[in-house]
């Protein structure tokens, strides 16, 4: 697929208020006709859309606040999405939360939350916006999964499937849309420097190595860039590719037993809700 260019375009970046979604706002500001800043915290949301305008006044940014995990509120927001902007050229389905410990206990509040954001919203939100740019012949799609999306590790069960569903939603969209003109791109990052892991509920106190860790920004460089290629799959850093083609030649029956001590240990140091 030739190169294409992001400039001049209306992007709809959702989890815009933090993380990639907010530097991937930061770096299309300067290229884009439009950005749609979509997520929760309408306070980040309106901080963020005063700094970029001041460096780019001619730029317009439309501040949505939204809850993509209830219906209501997202209809809402598409609702005002249509009165105040119009058509969307790229949708960036990037909000999402993950969650960390044995699945029998854990908060299904968080995890049915967690699905219904990381995974029941990006295909509801795709779904609205897609038949627009069929129809117009041009547009894209960009998804923000995980190399968990690849692979799989006990303790992430819930976070894992939502993400496996992400990547093959947008495996299959890659194939159907290609020869409607719109491209589909998946971000499958490692560890990113963001506040993922303040929220998963980590009770290990152990962080990922360094060397799989990169920073928001460059994630979202990576993720413009393949969008922009037509890549329909891309992982960013070279530890972390190198991490998954392993476990990709790994047989999976091999992968169980390496991971069977883990489970073991992670069994010993969860705590035991009262």
């Amino acid at each position: 697929m030739a190169r294409w260019r992001l400039d001049g375009t209306t992007v709809l970046i959702t989890g815009a208020s933090s993380g990639i979604g907010e530097a991937l706002a930061r770096q299309l500001a300067s290229r884009a006709e439009a950005l749609v800043l979509v997520a929760r915290r309408v306070h980040r949301l309106e901080a963020l859309a005063q700094e970029l305008c001041a460096k780019r006044p001619e730029l317009r940014v439309h501040v949505l606040p939204a809850d993509l995990a209830d219906r209501g509120s997202t209809d809402a927001m598409l609702e005002a999405l249509e009165r105040r902007v119009g058509a969307v050229d790229v949708l960036v389905n990037n909000a999402g939360f993950g969650d960390f410990g044995l699945f029998e206990r854990c908060d299904w509040s968080k995890v049915e939350r967690m699905i219904a954001l990381n995974a029941t919203a990006v295909a509801y939100l795709t779904r609205r916006l897609l038949p627009a740019m069929v129809a117009r012949g041009r547009g894209g799609l960009l998804f923000v999964s995980s190399g968990f999306g690849l692979q799989w590790l006990p303790g992430f069960a819930a976070y894992i499937g939502t993400k496996h569903f992400v990547t093959g939603f947008a495996e299959a969209l890659a194939a159907e849309l290609r020869p409607a003109g719109i491209r589909v791109t998946q971000i499958c990052p490692g560890p990113v420097d963001t506040e993922f892991e303040s929220h998963v509920g980590n009770f290990t106190g152990r962080r990922p190595p360094r060397a799989l860790v990169i920073s928001a920004e460059r994630c979202a460089r990576i993720a413009i860039r393949a969008l922009e290629r037509g890549r329909p799959l891309v992982v960013p850093g070279l530890a972390m590719r190198l991490l998954l083609a392993l476990g990709a030649l790994t047989p999976r029956a091999v992968l169980r037993l390496l991971y069977a001590p883990l489970a073991r240990w992670l069994r010993r140091a969860q705590p035991v809700e009262p």
